[in-house]
């Protein structure tokens, strides 16, 4: 993947990796701008500091490359222990990894183990596209770089979340907790914070 490319069709579906990369280049720019002073910022990501968040991200990057691989992805420490080198690097190491096991068209109809679920790739990459728009939302948010978000990935993961993680499925105790209402003239990422469960509130 790495870089925009366009829609495609594979096996009949859309494939999700041009939008998953599109969601991965915000991530990267959001990681980029990091400096040393941003990593204890705490984020609208429950628990989470900007460095803990980070670790998160780059622990998802390399659960779906064992997933692709067919591998057991809850093996896979979350968020990541072993970071030893700059933020920017070891996020690039991690989605290069990621994209040269789902560059084979097969892994998109593949069935992928998740600690959560089993789902064919192309399913997973759809819901993991979202998570990554939602954490470059956390680290926008507690850095101040909100003016450098994609409003059509926002666009997107609001309808995803809106259709398969609904407000009356949600709990104090699940992950993703009730519905935070917003102004109805908010901006898209506002309105996709407040629907996964973010305090929006300064």
């Amino acid at each position: 993947m790495g870089g925009q490319r366009p829609m495609t069709e594979t096996a009949g579906s859309t494939d999700p990796r041009p939008q998953v990369s599109s969601a991965l280049d915000q991530t990267q720019r959001q990681v980029d701008a990091l400096n040393a002073d941003d990593l204890g910022r705490p984020t609208p990501c429950a628990d989470y500091d900007v460095r803990t968040l980070l670790a998160h991200i780059i622990a998802v990057l390399r659960k779906l490359t064992a997933a692709g691989r067919g591998e057991d992805a809850s093996a896979v420490t979350d968020p990541a222990t072993d970071i030893t080198g700059g933020w920017s690097d070891e996020f690039r190491q991690a989605r290069t990894g990621f994209e040269q096991v789902w560059s084979a068209d097969a892994v998109l109809d593949m069935n992928c183990t998740l600690p959560w679920a089993t789902m064919p790739g192309r399913e997973v990459l759809d819901t993991y596209t979202h998570e990554f728009t939602i954490h470059s939302w956390d680290l926008a948010r507690a850095t101040g770089r909100l003016n450098d978000l994609d409003p059509t990935l926002a666009e997107a993961a609001l309808d995803w979340f809106t259709t398969h993680v609904p407000a009356d499925s949600r709990s104090d105790n699940g992950p993703f907790g009730p519905v935070v209402e917003v102004a109805a003239d908010a901006d898209v990422y506002t309105r996709l914070a407040g629907n996964a469960g973010r305090p929006v509130q300064k």
